[in-house]
């Protein structure tokens, strides 16, 4: 399962991460943001070790989402020594996801 990410670790875990870091931006009431967690989830497992890859929950982590200006869920942010590099808004199939996300490891 992908990580968990807050207002509290966000800092810690994705901006000073090492490693290309995938956030997924998503609430437990929206139906595209459920139709994509299982992808999320698998890319997780499938690139363990290469990348970060985890989830936000806009209700309950406003700051986080306030401040990167997500507007629309799901939303994608790829992160790259702590700055965003890429964006991806919408329920996307696993392959347009991975091919943007490798493009930054």
């Amino acid at each position: 399962m992908a990580v968990e990410f807050t207002d509290a670790n966000f800092k810690e875990v994705v901006l000073d991460s090492d490693k290309v870091v995938l956030v997924d931006f998503w609430a437990p009431w929206c139906g595209p943001c459920r139709m994509i967690a299982p992808i999320v989830d698998e890319l997780h497992t499938e690139l363990e070790g290469k990348a970060v890859i985890g989830k936000v929950n806009v209700d309950e982590n406003s700051e986080v989402s306030t401040n990167f200006g997500v507007r629309n869920i799901p939303t994608l942010l790829i992160f790259k020594n702590g700055e965003v590099v890429d964006k991806l808004v919408g329920a996307l199939p696993k392959a347009q996801i991975l091919e943007k996300l490798e493009s930054h490891m």
